[in-house]
């Protein structure tokens, strides 16, 4: 089998962040400021990244702006010849900072979005007026020209204000809105009967995606992310697992996916320890679910085998306990009857219920 390399790296410089979403992907074990790679050692990161291959470089966390070294460590990305696209809640960035940023070399900002309205943004961010402060950096970037993508994570609580998110990011210049309807990861597993759409908002959400689509083109581009738990077949994990991109986490383990050390029995090597290149060519976590050879039936025979590679490992492990099994959210998964059931008991679950925020404690590593 033939190993492409990465187009694409996230880095995850921290995971502290002022916001306390309750659907953040970040494991539910966060890591402390102690654990963080160095400004050093991200820069080699980087620079290994670009010598294996990797184009763009997704700057994460955690809030990126936590980190006092984010425009040193920007300017790194952009030496090295890397795309680079900060991901933020624009809470931390000042216009100082964004010149800075602008200066060394920022080509891209993805600003997320909790809701159009102050009680509905920091009602779900936890954080009373990071609305206000994320719409004075907003029009910062827009004063700047700076190109920017609104990612609005969408759940049951916000889909409904779907038209006016679509109106904010025209009026904000953005030229791409991301429709991410929440995915099952991390923080999001412990509120996801309070995060759960409605099949009614979902089939809604994709008529009014369609018709902005048609209506704003040349104008607004979109990405849409459908609910999983509403969709007959899965979407391809990352593409491929160990295929298209890597993440690196704030203590510098390296990762096929966002959330793949929820899968317990993979061992994840650090950039501390392993070249970058080796732990992506020859990592045993990055071959372990790479290619079709390891699918099961009734994957393997099936005729989106090399379509959707089976669905989300994460996914899997999560629902069935059991990462090498077909994703449930398939309709022709034999553990169908997991997705049914989650979507039964959210439905009872819906009328009532307070988020389990997401908890930082300063005191970790």
């Amino acid at each position: 089998m033939t190993i492409p390399p990465p187009i694409a790296m996230l880095a995850e410089l921290t995971h502290r962040c002022p916001l306390s979403c309750p659907y953040c992907s970040n494991p539910v074990q966060l890591q402390g400021k102690a654990a963080e790679l160095d400004t050093a050692t991200w820069a080699d990161v980087f620079r290994q990244a670009a010598d294996l291959g990797v184009l763009q470089l997704h700057i994460s966390g955690g809030e990126p702006a936590s980190r006092p070294d984010l425009v040193d460590l920007t300017a790194a990305a952009h030496d090295a010849g890397l795309y680079t696209n900060l991901i933020t809640s624009g809470i931390g960035l000042t216009p100082k900072r964004l010149d800075a940023l602008e200066s060394v070399g920022l080509d891209h900002i993805q600003l997320s979005m909790q809701g159009t309205t102050a009680g509905l943004a920091d009602w779900v961010g936890g954080y009373k007026g990071g609305f206000t402060r994320k719409m004075a950096i907003a029009q910062e970037i827009k004063a700047r020209g700076i190109p920017l993508t609104l990612n609005a994570v969408m759940h049951r609580h916000n889909l409904d204000d779907l038209d006016a998110t679509i109106d904010l990011a025209v009026e904000l210049g953005a030229r791409r809105l991301e429709v991410a309807c929440v995915q099952f990861h991390g923080w999001a597993v412990r509120n996801r009967d309070m995060l759960l759409p409605t099949f009614e908002q979902t089939e809604a959400t994709k008529r009014t995606v369609a018709a902005a689509t048609k209506r704003l083109r040349g104008i607004l581009a979109f990405d849409f992310v459908p609910p999983d738990y509403y969709s007959d077949y899965p979407k391809a994990c990352m593409g491929g697992w160990g295929s298209a991109g890597l993440n690196v986490t704030p203590d510098g383990t390296v990762l096929p996916c966002h959330a793949a050390e929820s899968i317990p029995h993979l061992t994840f090597q650090s950039v501390r320890d392993v070249p970058l290149a080796d732990i992506w060519f020859k990592g045993d976590a990055f071959n372990a679910y790479r290619g079709t050879d390891w699918l099961p039936e009734p994957c393997q025979s099936c005729e989106r085998r090399d379509i959707d590679f089976g669905g989300c490992r994460c996914q899997a492990m999560m629902l069935a306990g059991d990462a090498s099994v077909t994703d449930p959210v398939c309709t022709r998964s034999p553990d169908h009857g997991l997705v049914l059931k989650v979507l039964e008991d959210a439905g009872v679950a819906r009328k009532d219920g307070e988020f389990t925020y997401r908890a930082y404690a300063g005191k970790q590593g």
